[in-house]
């Protein structure tokens, strides 16, 4: 199995992006090609057709690639939950939780047999892997316990990229200290550099080019251009980048809370031309918008507390009393309800929680973690479309009965399984624990259109694709982009 390595100078270089590019690059070209990390921190993560969990970025690539996301693909998966700690995924499955100190002790080795484990296994069905490293390879006091970067390149002797963001400054230092810093035999193995979101005229770099080459002896293979393409982001600190969009006609508002997870279920949304999305920190103000959401958590109860220590719980109740939309998504499904309990204090101190109140119902947190794709049909906000998805969720949400009050909001199922999610008489509040909802295209614009036809708005046409359609168009632009302005010829013909 031939292989290449994709590294970068710092965190935010582009690395999945350019790792993403060349998978598809070499699908087109004929590869029988797979992407590699062998471990992700992320909280956007994917279920696989196995039932187990990887980072999405991953799962983005192997769409790329023409193939299905696979476990191997990422082996693990740590997921931060605050107080420092990360819960570990192995193989697809949680198998404890650690802090940065213990993680080498405890899973240094179980993590570096699972990860050659999985090469091994990938090997024999495909020959072409694509890696993709983490943060950066240099950093020195972390190099011993580095399971991403060149510890894979070294173990596939992988010609490697070394990727550099010349947008954030200082490119020409991030280059040449990270290779100052790489032990001989890993510096060996760098074969080209990527300068990355270039702005500007192009012929004013030439010269720095020309410096970095004769320098360091190491090919510049392409200057990318900066260019808005939407592309899938690892983590919350993405958002904090994100290019903000004038008002449209329908204003979404999506909570930022401290531990937000599988945001990556908004990018359907951030497509649509008639749709502004903003990111809002619990301490702004929340204004009016055409409808907020609550996303998923990988710790409901602290960003539960969150929510009530900020007064955006009183925000958000007054903002439905005035007639607002609210959809809640796994965690935020959970705060939706009227207790959130913890009978065996798997995230906090305290057995029970008070949720927002603006559904009736109650979830129990449990160890077990669920985890699986669904499918099912819709029933509301229209019946009949087939809808997909995944579940990622510790606890049970069920609905309370109260007797003292017969006259109490009425229920319904969103889905022919209810379990998955509900919506209250005057469709004012949603809940669901489907991933991925959005991407089905004519659940997401009758939704849409649920909140346009509100505001007296014409409704969208609903005959149109999922995103997964929307999302091959992405891909193709980026590997048009990275095959236009690189040349990956020197690490093809090694």
């Amino acid at each position: 199995m031939k292989a290449m390595m994709v590294v970068g100078t710092t965190s935010h270089a582009g690395k999945s992006f350019i790792t993403t590019a060349i998978c598809r690059i070499l699908a087109r070209q004929g590869w029988h090609v797979t992407p590699f990390k062998g471990q992700n921190m992320a909280l956007n993560a994917y279920v696989t057709t196995s039932g187990g969990e990887i980072g999405h970025a991953q799962a983005v690539q192997a769409w790329a690639a023409g193939i299905n996301p696979r476990l191997e693909m990422n082996p693990i998966l740590l997921k931060p939950q605050g107080n420092m700690t990360s819960q570990v995924i192995l193989g697809g499955k949680a198998v404890g939780v650690t802090t940065a100190v213990d993680y080498y002790e405890k899973y240094f080795e179980k993590g570096w047999n699972v990860i050659t484990q999985s090469l091994k296994s990938l090997a024999t069905e495909y020959d072409f892997v694509v890696c993709e490293g983490a943060g950066s390879p240099a950093e020195i006091n972390l190099k011993h316990r580095d399971l991403t970067n060149m510890r894979v390149a070294k173990y596939l002797n992988a010609p490697t990229i070394l990727v550099v963001d010349i947008d954030r400054g200082g490119a020409f230092a991030h280059v040449v200290g990270t290779l100052q810093l790489l032990e001989e035999s890993e510096r060996a193995l760098i074969k080209g550099i990527i300068i990355n979101k270039f702005r500007g005229q192009r012929s004013l770099l030439d010269s720095g080019v020309e410096w970095l080459e004769n320098y360091t002896g190491i090919p510049v293979l392409g200057v990318i251009p900066w260019r808005d393409i939407s592309f899938s982001a690892e983590d919350s600190l993405d958002l904090l980048e994100r290019p903000r969009r004038g008002e449209n006609e329908i204003n979404i508002t999506v909570l930022r809370l401290p531990h937000i997870a599988n945001f990556t279920d908004f990018e359907p949304l951030d497509a649509e031309k008639t749709v502004s999305l903003t990111y809002l920190d619990l301490k702004d103000n929340l204004g009016y918008p055409d409808a907020v959401i609550i996303p998923g958590s990988k710790t409901t109860i602290s960003d539960l507390i969150a929510l009530h220590g900020t007064s955006m719980s009183k925000k958000l109740q007054d903002y439905v009393a005035a007639g607002g939309v609210i959809l809640g998504i796994c965690g935020g499904f959970q705060m939706l309800g009227k207790m959130v309990l913890d009978p065996e204090q798997l995230e906090g101190n305290n057995i029970s929680y008070p949720g927002l109140n603006l559904l009736p119902v109650e979830t129990v947190i449990s160890a077990e973690k669920i985890i699986r794709q669904r499918q099912t049909c819709s029933v509301y906000p229209h019946a009949g479309f087939l809808i997909t998805g995944y579940e990622i969720h510790q606890g049970i949400t069920h609905i309370v009965e109260n007797t003292t009050q017969p006259n109490r909001t009425n229920i319904h199922g969103l889905f022919e399984d209810s379990s998955l999610g509900i919506v209250n008489d005057n469709q004012s509040v949603w809940g669901c624990y489907l991933h991925g909802i959005f991407d089905n295209g004519a659940w997401r614009r009758t939704w849409l259109n649920y909140l346009r036809n509100r505001r007296g708005l014409s409704s969208l046409p609903t005959g149109i694709t999922n995103y997964r359609e929307q999302r091959e168009v992405i891909l193709d632009k980026l590997a048009d982009i990275v095959d236009e302005f690189v040349d990956l010829s020197p690490l093809l013909n090694k």
